[in-house]
């Protein structure tokens, strides 16, 4: 190629990277008319991302993975860790042992009051695991639960809390959970993105969620999450603009893959590569994303479990897509629901929040029970931090020293509890588990040792889990 060529090419590279978004939109149209066999042809070119990890470091328990994200930092006090004790001393001071020299976050230089727990507590399963009388569904699988009660965490504002629990670091830019797997093990799925994030809000105070909490960090952007839309259409586009034909959209699908090719071969970018593959992706969702939610194949009895006709916003209608994503490939499913900050307010406020997640959490663990999907499914129950065992007026603060989460499925032990907060509620005093040892057991469960899951970047060999994290193997099944 002679230099007036490659001006030449520039230049074309210039236009379209300044209309690039007209041209994504029309990339993503005709989604309910495509030519499934013309998506084949220009699959052939672009291979589907299969992962790093070629042979499993360890025995394989869970394929997929289902992260549900109580956002806003739900009460361990008020849900999964009942605490006589603590009611015992409503009104109390605080005992000093417990808080001086700790961070607390806005009750910092207050008089610090115990607050007994706002909703009792009620034992349920055959291994009688006590769960909150805010949650009338979840109860009904407790024998499915492993409820880990020692969880500790390192950020006590929200979102450098979310930052760790999704990147296991405190610093902006790190790769996410979702896109270590994605990286690692590759997508199930061609048509649609291997992680796939959905939000819903209402209960509380509703903080916001910035989409770097998904994002690739410094590993290619292909694997970064798909933030879908949880009312309505999840992705935008869906129909063919007015006077676009299929064929028009072909060729514009075809010359802009010619042209990115040409220049990869020039500049060996691999994020040129990454736009080639998620133009093509696009394409093929133009056919997976209508069949997605089109959920005329459910039956009204599953609607009915989950509480939801789907695509109205809400936490239930999300869990009952995630299944449906699980069910098509997609590796890495989070769902927010950004409801559970509550610092006045709290016994209204948890029971409110609760009721919007308690029906479609339980519903979606017995649906992937029920078509062979929960073995091999692990699904994630947890806040970025606790709350504070001291009243905030009507409320509690923030609390990073002990809160509670919940796993299921994917290998894990069912009916069963692990580690344990003092009696009061304050600290993670009994098989302590952090986050990177959460991050450690995931992978672990996914048949990948942390310590060989890693990406060089700036002269380091960096990995999800950093410099930390043990496998909790008492809670592997």
């Amino acid at each position: 190629m002679n230099l007036i060529e490659q001006i030449n090419l520039l230049r074309r590279r210039a236009f379209l990277g300044q209309t690039g978004r007209g041209v994504g939109s029309i990339a993503l149209a005709a989604l309910l008319q495509n030519d499934l066999a013309r998506a084949e042809a220009i699959d052939s070119d672009v291979p589907n991302w299969q992962g790093v990890i070629t042979k499993p470091h360890v025995p394989v328990r869970a394929k997929r993975v289902i992260f549900l994200c109580m956002a806003g930092g739900m009460s361990h006090l008020e849900t999964l860790d009942n605490k006589p004790k603590l009611a015992e001393m409503d009104g109390q001071p605080m005992p000093e042992s417990y808080t001086k020299g700790q961070p607390i976050a806005q009750l910092q230089n207050s008089q610090l009051k115990c607050l007994a727990p706002q909703h009792g507590f009620t034992r349920h399963g055959e291994a009688g695991i006590e769960i909150s009388n805010a949650f009338t569904h979840l109860p009904e699988v407790a024998d499915k639960m492993c409820v880990i009660r020692s969880m500790k965490t390192e950020a006590i504002n929200h979102d450098p809390a979310h930052t760790f629990m999704n990147t296991g670091s405190l610093i902006s830019g790190r790769p996410s959970m979702g896109a270590w797997l994605l990286y690692g093990l590759g997508s199930q799925s061609s048509d649609l993105p291997g992680f796939v994030v959905l939000t819903s809000v209402g209960g509380g105070q509703s903080q916001p969620i910035a989409s770097r909490q998904w994002h690739s960090g410094f590993l290619p952007s292909r694997f970064q999450g798909v933030h879908f839309h949880s009312k309505g259409d999840p992705v935008l586009y869906v129909g063919n603009p007015d006077g676009v034909s299929r064929e028009q959209q072909s060729d514009i699908v075809d010359s802009v893959g010619q042209l990115n090719k040409m220049f990869e071969a020039k500049v060996h970018d691999p994020e040129i590569a990454t736009r080639i593959s998620q133009y093509e992706l696009a394409f093929r969702m133009q056919a997976s994303v209508p069949a997605l939610v089109d959920l005329s194949d459910e039956t009204q009895e599953t609607l009915d479990m989950y509480g939801t006709k789907g695509a109205d916003g809400s936490f239930a209608a999300n869990c009952l897509l995630a299944r449906r994503l699980v069910e098509r490939g997609v590796r890495f499913v989070q769902l927010y629901h950004r409801g559970w900050d509550h610092h006045g307010g709290i016994k209204n406020g948890v029971a409110v929040t609760a009721k919007l997640v308690d029906q479609g959490t339980a519903a979606l663990i017995r649906d992937l029970e029920q078509r062979g999907l929960l073995d091999d499914t692990l699904v994630v129950f947890t806040g970025e931090f606790g709350r504070t065992p001291m009243a905030q007026g009507s409320g509690r603060d923030h609390h990073i020293k002990g809160f509670s989460m919940f796993m299921a499925g994917g290998g894990i032990k069912p009916g069963t509890t692990y580690g344990a907060t003092d009696e009061l509620g304050y600290n993670a005093a009994e098989n302590v588990v952090t986050v990177h040892d959460f991050h450690a057991t995931m992978l672990h469960l996914l048949g990948i040792d942390h310590k060989r899951l890693t990406y060089r970047f700036q002269g380091r060999d960096f990995r999800l889990t950093d410099v930390h994290g043990n496998v909790v193997s008492e809670i592997v099944a």
